[in-house]
């Protein structure tokens, strides 16, 4: 087994797979109202490709952690299956699901079933008009249902990721906060980033992590936990002292690219070695191909070795990645 590592010194053991690039909400920052035009199915990885390339990360890459995102995952129709079969790989990985919530309430108990450890769903408002306006579909309720059915199910912990838009709910972030926390979930706060269709990011309109905290801090008190970050892109902090605790990714301006330990297949079968990444390796010609594992496992260490030492954000020269975040997956 060789190990994904990079020309810094990182490792990566954490795989984030995209299933789809469709969605069925139309969030603000990440795509316009109408859509985009989706990936064509026969450019698509198949159920069994998609487990083969985990395999091949898992059996001779050493990936411990396999995330899996969209697009909405949910409206994968072999879901449940790809989790089956991911989780009955030898050696045993961490399984995780990214989602919006639409369709968990019907589908947690057999995720749970599959052998899913846990999910994250994106919230970024509790209140009606201002989820609708902001995801573009009035689903409020079935987020909520879903993020119950999760804890039921126990896919546990949950947790809750939301962004913050100014002059939108940038006011709600304490009120989010006392709303998981009422129910039990992990709430993490993700500064926006430049992935969206459109392209209109900006950073001055960007609610930063300081401006974050700064809203949760005139409602709570926060402290830094104390163990040790890791590779793990939340900054936890206690509120009024624990157990419970909130998260802030801080992507942009606090980044935490020299502990990264992440790569992603896209849905159409490229490895990315960064969210940010403007070049891609092509792993599903090569598997279409013939290849066999340990070929493709090699291309894949190869890829890794081109990963830069940070996303760049802040370099005069920066220039967004042409897939959006839905295209490339979270």
């Amino acid at each position: 087994m060789q190990p994904l590592q990079d020309s810094y010194g990182r490792v990566a053991t954490d795989l984030r797979v995209s299933l789809t690039d469709k969605c069925n909400l139309r969030c603000t920052y990440c795509m316009p109202a109408e859509g985009l035009d989706w990936m064509p199915t026969s450019q698509q990885l198949t159920d069994d490709e998609v487990v083969r390339l985990i395999g091949v990360a898992v059996g001779h890459l050493g990936v411990r952690e396999v995330r899996f995102t969209g697009g909405e995952p949910l409206v994968r129709r072999g879901l449940v299956d790809i989790v089956a079969r991911t989780t009955a790989l030898d050696p045993t990985v961490e399984t995780s699901l990214t989602t919006n919530g639409l369709g968990l309430a019907r589908t947690a108990g057999a995720l749970a079933g599959a052998g899913l450890h846990r999910v994250n769903v994106s919230l970024d408002s509790v209140r009606r008009d201002t989820f609708t306006a902001l995801t573009r579909r009035d689903r409020l309720d079935d987020v909520v249902a879903g993020l119950a059915a999760a804890a039921e199910a126990g896919l546990g912990p949950v947790k809750v990721n939301a962004v913050l838009m100014r002059g939108v709910n940038d006011e709600q972030a304490a009120e989010l906060l006392g709303w998981c926390l009422e129910r039990g979930y992990e709430l993490r706060f993700i500064e926006q980033m430049p992935l969206d269709a459109e392209h209109r990011w900006t950073r001055d309109d960007m609610v930063t992590a300081e401006e974050i905290l700064a809203s949760l801090e005139a409602s709570y008190v926060l402290t830094p936990a104390e163990e040790p970050r890791g590779s793990a892109p939340a900054e936890r902090f206690l509120v009024d002292g624990g157990p419970a605790t909130v998260g802030v990714i801080a992507s942009v301006t606090r980044p935490f690219c020299g502990d990264c330990d992440r790569v992603r297949l896209t849905a159409d079968g490229q490895v990315r070695t960064c969210l940010f990444a403007r070049e891609e390796s092509d792993l599903r010609g090569a598997l279409r191909a013939g290849a066999s594992d340990e070929e493709l496992a090699e291309r894949w260490v190869v890829a890794m070795r081109g990963k830069a030492a940070g996303h760049g954000i802040d370099d005069p020269t920066f220039l967004q990645p042409a897939r959006p975040m839905s295209a490339i997956g979270g």
